[in-house]
Parts: C-alpha cells; sequence; structure tokens
C-alpha cells in the first residue's frame, strides 16, 4: 500500500439510538418527499471539525490527538428542539449551543491545528452553529422553498449524553466512524 494515500476525514458527535435512527428516518423521508439525498452520505452527526485530508498510514495522530483534545471532558446533554435551515438548500435538526459544546468543539479545533497543523476547522469564518443536516447540498431553491414549511414549525425534541468524539473517513461513497474516542 503506498503510504502516501489521503482520504477526507472529519470530527463529529454521533447520536446513540433511537436518536440516530430518527434521523436516519427524517432523512430518508427528506429523499423520498423532496428527491434531497446527499444527507444519507453520513450517519446523524454534529460536526465539531470540518472534512479535511489526511494520510491513510497517519490516521492513528488524527486518533492520539483527539485523545488529548478531549483529556479531562465530562460527558455532558445534547438538547434538540425542533427545525432550522440555511437558505436556500439546508434544513436541520435543531442542536443546543451549550458551553460544554462549545468548550469542546474549540478544544478539538485548537488540538487539531497544534498537532495535526489543520487550518480548515471553520466553514466561510462563520460561528459555530451546531445541527444535524437532514437535506443538503442536492436540494435545489424551489424544492427547499416547498419543502422548508413542512419542517419549520414540526415539533421533534430530543436529548442524549454526549461522552465521545468520533472520527469519520470517507469510504469513496460515503462517510463511516472509524473511531469513536470516549471521555
Amino acid at each position: 500500500m503506498n503510504s502516501k494515500i489521503q482520504r477526507l476525514y472529519f470530527v463529529a458527535l454521533v447520536p446513540p439510538e433511537p436518536i440516530k435512527s430518527q434521523v436516519w428516518q427524517m432523512k430518508e423521508e427528506v429523499l423520498a418527499n423532496y428527491g434531497s439525498k446527499a444527507a444519507l452520505k453520513s450517519p446523524a452527526h454534529v460536526t465539531l471539525h470540518m472534512p479535511f485530508t489526511f494520510r491513510v498510514d497517519r490516521e492513528d495522530r488524527i486518533i492520539d490527538c483527539l485523545k488529548t483534545a478531549i483529556t479531562d471532558k465530562k460527558p455532558f446533554e445534547i438538547t434538540h428542539d425542533g427545525f432550522g435551515c440555511f437558505e436556500p438548500r439546508v434544513i436541520y435538526v435543531n442542536v443546543d449551543k451549550t458551553e460544554p459544546l462549545e468548550n469542546l468543539k474549540a478544544d478539538v479545533v485548537k488540538q487539531m491545528r497544534l498537532d495535526l497543523k489543520l487550518q480548515n476547522a471553520d466553514y466561510k469564518n462563520l460561528p459555530f452553529h451546531p445541527h444535524m443536516t437532514i437535506a443538503f447540498r442536492d436540494m435545489k431553491k424551489p424544492v427547499f422553498e416547498e419543502a422548508w414549511p413542512a419542517y419549520e414549525n414540526r415539533e421533534y425534541k430530543a436529548n442524549w449524553e454526549c461522552g465521545s468524539v468520533c472520527l469519520l473517513k470517507h469510504n469513496g461513497a460515503g462517510w463511516d466512524v472509524l473511531e469513536e474516542i470516549g471521555f
């Protein structure tokens, strides 16, 4: 195997069951009703670090970095309440922005910059807006305008204890959890 082979990775929080399956069903509903399937390429998740390219033979460095970033972290609650959107294509399950969640994201990003020299943690320099996407990228604006009213006032309430971060790896067609690191 060529040691310089690179793959895409990202760091996220992946919810436990039944939330993981509930959000997956929402993604399937979006596909069935609105033809948007891009969100089905990854499990339900809250992104902490945007996708980045890294050498496959150095994956252990990413895992070690994440272990360092979560040292002394304690489990905390993630709460979902309804839906939100980033017009004109994205619909998501809301994630309450809490101090423990913001601190976890900041610590992961900081450690990855220090240890791995990764600089692409922020999406277009926008502030952290935690969410779980159910429709994005491939949804056309007219379809979004039809779909958003179906979710805008729809109720969905859930919460779960977050006690780990996940490293996801692109398999060529979608994303798989490569490693779950508990704290």
